[in-house]
């Protein structure tokens, strides 16, 4: 079945304590169980989905319409509109106190105010570790101010006839909110790209400012499931707030199936990757058409 006409199927971790009189207690989390009763994934997540990009059959789905923030996921927004707005990646732009002021409030940066970097580069340190201070100077690489970002993010998502994404912010720290339906298809649109693509599938890479004295930042990317190995991922994109809890968006090839997911709304840092492995074992073990 299509995207277009799709009939969905909707498909814990309890914390060990053992006391003694000589010891303190030590708290053990039991292992999440991979399948629940019914034979589905068992899916931590708020809000999940996974769905096949040739055929456009959804494969999983789990409260795949509920409209959540999104935090930094919001970032492959500003990384297809830039582009498509013929961003010059070799042309440097300077990081200023504006960015500095939307990135308020988000985890540290490394971007420091008064250098100046390859646009490229601002592309890699937004999209591998999501750097707060990226996304607007970006969109003023491409002669946008932090508004005008902001409206142009919300006309590509009407584009793409993403109806429930809303955005408020740049970077994902303040509002934003989408589906997990929804932040599938954004990325399926955001790996068109392959530039977009190879730099979501890059694992680790440093970023040199052009400065007097130039500041060297090396990157690892957010996206854990990229670095164990055990399937070919193609890209993705993490966030983190704590109105969005953890989200990822993943794309991976499991039984030579290309597959886009969204993982929406986990309570713990590393949920997101597990639910992803949970998914993917479940595809894995199911014989192929």
């Amino acid at each position: 079945m299509r995207w277009g006409g799709i009939l969905i199927t909707l498909g814990t971790c309890a914390a060990l304590t053992t006391s003694s009189p000589k010891v303190h207690a030590r708290r053990t989390a039991a292992p999440i169980a991979a399948l629940t009763s019914e034979g589905l994934p068992n899916v931590r997540s708020k809000a999940a989905v996974a769905f096949d990009a040739k055929t456009g059959e959804l494969v999983y789905a789990k409260n795949p319409d509920a409209i959540r923030s999104i935090a930094s996921t919001s970032k492959i927004f500003v990384a297809m509109l830039v582009r498509r707005r013929k961003l010059d990646i070799h042309a440097l732009t300077e990081i200023t106190n504006e960015d500095a002021k939307y990135a308020k409030g988000g985890s540290r940066t490394r971007l420091v105010v008064g250098h100046k970097f390859r646009n490229q580069d601002l592309l890699r340190a937004m999209l591998i570790a999501s750097d707060n201070r990226a996304p607007t100077a970006l969109g003023r690489a491409v002669g946008l101010t932090p508004k005008q970002l902001i409206r142009e993010m919300n006309l590509l998502a009407k584009e793409l006839k993403l109806t429930k994404t809303k955005f408020t912010d740049p970077s994902g720290l303040n509002g934003n909110t989408s589906t997990a339906r929804e932040m599938s298809i954004a990325l399926m649109q955001a790996m068109r790209d392959p530039f977009l693509a190879e730099i979501m599938g890059t694992r680790d890479t440093t970023i040199r400012s052009v400065a007097r004295r130039p500041h060297a930042i090396h990157y690892r990317n957010t996206n854990r499931s990229l670095h164990s190995g055990r399937y070919e991922i193609l890209g993705g994109k993490t966030g983190f707030t704590n109105p969005a809890g953890y989200c990822l968006l993943i794309d991976a090839k499991i039984n030579g199936r290309r597959l886009h997911m969204a993982f929406l709304g986990a309570k713990e840092k590393l949920t997101r990757f597990g639910d992803f492995g949970r998914v993917a074992g479940w595809i894995q073990s199911k014989p192929t058409k």
